[in-house]
């Protein structure tokens, strides 16, 4: 089996990404309200339960949590290493997948945060998702992530109604962040990208940037898709 230099180097690069920042995130969420908005708008897909976050295939197991930032770039690798297995076990309804979008960076990823929970009522979340890290920023907060860019966004994967825009525009899920946010602090998740299965974290030094390692972490617990 030939060996994957290019892999390996991608998997140091992450893992650098990602303690620097767990060591920043470890000090905004000392900063976080432990409290719920209980008057938030919740989106339908949401679960209190689940930690107020975007549940897909809520009767399925096994169960794995993803806690993202969306101008995260250790995320946004995450996402465009493993996004496509990940989507396709989505897809298979092989897992409940929970993704909870944090927004500790700042008001873009609030922002962020919000146009994908508007997406998930439109049943293009998962589309979102990837689109949101396809089109990550190189810098945080910069101006370039406004609801005008993300309706556009939503067009571009296939969302062109009405009500999309204007829950885009009107910030219609910005309080429910603020909930995410709690939930996430109260389970002791302080950095992002993190990863649980049934509960149990993923180990980010081998199974976030080796795609075969989160493969087999997946199918190890249940969620096996085969490749046509």
């Amino acid at each position: 089996m030939a060996t994957n230099s290019g892999a390996d180097k991608g998997t140091r690069n992450l893992v650098i990404v990602m303690v620097l920042f767990i060591v920043a995130v470890g000090v905004i969420f000392s900063l976080i309200s432990s409290r719920s908005n209980s008057t938030a708008a919740i989106p339908a897909a949401v679960s209190e339960a689940d930690g107020y976050g975007i549940v897909l295939n809520p009767e399925s197991t096994p169960k794995i949590d993803v806690y993202v930032d969306y101008q995260c770039p250790a995320c946004r690798s995450f996402e465009l290493i493993n996004g496509k297995y990940l989507n396709e076990v989505i897809e298979a309804k092989k897992a409940k997948v929970v993704f909870h979008p944090m927004t500790f960076i700042g008001p873009e990823s609030i922002l962020a945060a919000n146009a994908a929970a508007c997406s998930a009522d439109e049943n293009r979340f998962v589309a979102m998702n990837l689109a949101l890290f396809q089109n990550q920023p190189s810098g945080e907060n910069t101006g370039k992530w406004q609801n005008p860019f993300f309706i556009e966004l939503g067009k571009s994967i296939g969302i062109n109604s009405t009500t999309f825009e204007s829950c885009v525009n009107d910030g219609k899920y910005v309080d429910w962040t603020t909930n995410v946010a709690s939930a996430s602090a109260k389970a002791d998740v302080n950095s992002t990208p993190t990863v649980l299965i049934n509960g149990k974290p993923l180990d980010r030094n081998t199974q976030y940037g080796d795609p075969a390692n989160f493969k087999a972490a997946l199918e190890a617990a249940g969620a096996t898709v085969t490749i046509k």
